[in-house]
């Protein structure tokens, strides 16, 4: 049985694969390995449909020619951006921020933290828990989290998740900073407002020309799993941005499988994954 819709059993040649990952390196600075072609095949044919195109060659097109306010971009950026998240992850980092980091920060002035690559939130309230938890109510601290994806910002924002996403919370914590979902919310939790109002959220798009750090330095800033995606010009460049963004002697925390040896020299390795900027 055959069909004549419009981008039925889609391809993606090695032409068209290698348009598409020049877009994502340009605007993400992300680096889409060959091994890639079916996740985007699979995250991009639904756009082709909802156009009415028949193929990449078409969609990049589009996307490059035609597509005036650049909210197809934008899609396309959100569609190939990896955001897989969840409380708690990688948990032994919240473990150092509580017993090495928060100790050492001057704790007399508001404490700044960025997640600088938040996804739909998890990360910042979780950071926003062990927060609360160390430093009491009457501490000065905020969050900013941020992330290329306009789409899980908003998800952020709004700040409320399946109960199945609260596996890995604490009990106390989950007691203290969530709010069960009742009638239409059943089977749902919303963060506290207590944390909620202790954070805002943002697109930023690390890789952009015109880059500037989002309201000031920060003592501690979180981008982990994200480098794995950069080039190694790419992840210099980033390496000192994030420098430059801290305050002298602030700390960077990065993914287990991430390094910055051989990246930058502005850092002190405190520990695999810990860094800590130079004065």
């Amino acid at each position: 049985m055959t069909t004549n819709s419009p981008a039925a059993r889609l391809e993606i040649s090695d032409r068209e694969f290698s348009q598409l990952s020049a877009i994502m390196q340009e605007q993400a600075g992300i680096h889409l390995p060959p091994g890639k072609k079916a996740l985007v095949v699979g995250r991009l044919s639904k756009r082709l449909r909802h156009h009415g195109l028949k193929s990449f060659t078409e969609y990049h097109r589009f996307v490059t020619r035609e597509d005036a306010d650049g909210s197809e971009l934008q899609t396309m950026v959100d569609l190939l951006t990896t955001n897989e998240t969840y409380f708690f992850r990688e948990a032994d980092h919240f473990d150092t921020l509580r017993n090495r980091i928060l100790p050492e920060l001057d704790q007399s002035r508001e404490l700044k933290f960025w997640s600088a690559a938040c996804s739909s939130g998890e990360e910042v309230y979780t950071l926003a828990m062990v927060l609360a938890d160390a430093l009491g109510e009457k501490a000065a601290w905020s969050i900013f989290g941020s992330d290329i994806s306009t789409e899980v910002v908003a998800r952020a924002r709004r700040a409320v998740y399946p109960m199945g996403a609260a596996e890995k919370i604490p009990r106390e914590y989950l007691r203290r900073f969530c709010l069960e979902g009742t009638g239409s919310q059943e089977g749902r939790f919303l963060v506290d407002r207590s944390l909620r109002e202790r954070a805002r959220f943002d697109t930023v798009n690390l890789n952009a020309a015109d880059w500037r750090a989002p309201g000031g330095r920060f003592d501690v800033i979180f981008l982990r799993n994200i480098m794995i995606y950069f080039n190694a010009a790419t992840k210099q460049q980033l390496a000192d941005r994030l420098a430059g963004a801290l305050n002298p002697g602030g700390w960077l925390i990065v993914g287990h499988s991430e390094t910055l040896n051989g990246v930058s020299d502005r850092f002190e390795c405190i520990k695999p994954s810990v860094y800590r900027r130079k004065a």
